[in-house]
């Protein structure tokens, strides 16, 4: 299954209401009624009464205006990575038709990297880093780079210690899908 930010954001925003006891369109009423112009400015009065993170970013954005990567649908954001790239797609969707068959997880489409999130928490990341280039980011902490496993100092989110290229189908092998495997347990 793959989420859009907009759902994404649905999350953020069930999470604003059960710490705050307030939904965004009360926080949205409290910030307009601030008169504050400037995004520091309303960063600065949020953190004051404890709103940080994802839920300031979302009330931040509510006030100023999203950009329109995150109006996007995950399917189109997905569709803009590879465009330029087209021989790297069934790269992405072996990887995901791979990660899928894992358990409970989802695909998050972002602007430039695709995170594939288990009950916990992110445990790859796809990110189509040249245009030859597939790049699967793994969240495995305890492994050194050596081999295929790569350091993955701009991966995604920066989530994943590891990472392999790949720039093929047929990169997507026993070793691979062991790799992504492991990942997945280890991060649930």
């Amino acid at each position: 299954m793959t989420r859009s930010w907009g759902e994404t954001m649905t999350g953020i925003a069930e999470r604003l209401r059960a710490t705050t006891g307030e939904d965004v369109a009360t926080w949205n009423e409290r910030v307009r009624g601030t008169g504050l112009g400037s995004e520091p400015e309303v960063r600065a009065w949020l953190a004051e009464r404890g709103i940080t993170g994802y839920a300031q970013m979302m009330l931040v954005m509510e006030r100023f205006g999203y950009p329109d990567f995150l109006t996007a649908s995950a399917d189109d954001l997905i569709d803009a990575q590879y465009a330029d790239r087209p021989a790297l797609r069934p790269v992405f969707d072996a990887v995901v038709s791979a990660a899928l068959g894992l358990g409970e997880m989802h695909v998050q489409a972002r602007k430039g990297y695709v995170p594939m999130v288990g009950p916990r928490r992110t445990f790859a990341v796809l990110q189509a880093s040249t245009r030859s280039r597939l790049d699967l980011g793994l969240r495995l902490d305890h492994r050194e780079p050596v081999g295929r496993l790569l350091p993955a100092r701009s991966v995604g989110n920066r989530d994943c210690a590891v990472r392999i290229a790949l720039g093929s189908v047929e990169d997507v092998d026993e070793e691979v899908l062991a790799l992504l495997a492991e990942a997945y347990r280890e991060n649930l």
